[in-house]
């Protein structure tokens, strides 16, 4: 996964903490690392998705921050072709039955009001068990990284998917303190997260 896709991050050395924070900021950090520590194999990991990230650490640490900072704007800035681009609309093709074209025509505004009033109801409609599925999702892959190999990992994974918050306290408290805080912060968002929108 591309750092400037990511807002907050974390790196580890092993099982050991070594940086929280921005991209930017743990890039430096783990480059410092990496210089004072040449064996190290520091794994940063997406906060909010779980993803692993890399860095291109090479040059000095002003080439490293330029180049995160050259990277983030060009995710924002995707070139537009024709349409109507003051309010960022951007042509694509969308193949339907003749029937769902017919009811598209039939209705007030058009095919094209239509199919944004639909996405926009699909969108709020699963927003919240869209959300809660991603966190989810980003707690066990952080956890399959850091914790795979330490003792009740298989237990911890089913009691954590399974919502028991003791059972899941109690088998990570083995654990690394470094790897445990840090599952532990992420599995309380994924539980904070509502399942459903209301």
């Amino acid at each position: 996964m591309d750092p400037a896709d990511s807002t907050r991050c974390t790196a580890f050395d092993g099982h050991r903490r070594i940086a929280s924070g921005t991209p930017e900021k743990v890039a430096l950090v783990v480059r410092e690392h990496l210089a004072r520590h040449r064996t190290g194999a520091p794994l940063v990991l997406d906060d909010a998705t779980g993803h692993a990230l890399e860095f291109d650490l090479r040059g000095s640490a002003e080439d490293v921050r330029a180049r995160l900072q050259a990277a983030a704007p060009e995710a924002a800035s995707t070139p537009r072709g024709p349409g109507r681009p003051k309010l960022g609309v951007v042509p694509k093709e969308v193949t339907l039955l003749p029937r769902h074209w017919e009811w598209l025509a039939r209705q007030p505004g058009g095919a094209s009001v239509t199919l944004r009033r639909l996405v926009e109801e699909a969108r709020r409609a699963g927003s919240a068990k869209d959300q809660a599925r991603q966190a989810a999702e980003a707690v066990d892959r952080a956890m399959r990284t850091l914790a795979g190999d330490l003792p009740g990992y298989e237990e911890a994974s089913r009691t954590f998917w399974r919502g028991e918050q003791p059972a899941f306290e109690r088998l990570t408290k083995p654990w690394p303190a470094d790897v445990r805080s840090y599952v532990r912060r992420l599995a309380k968002l994924a539980w904070a997260v509502p399942a459903s929108g209301g």
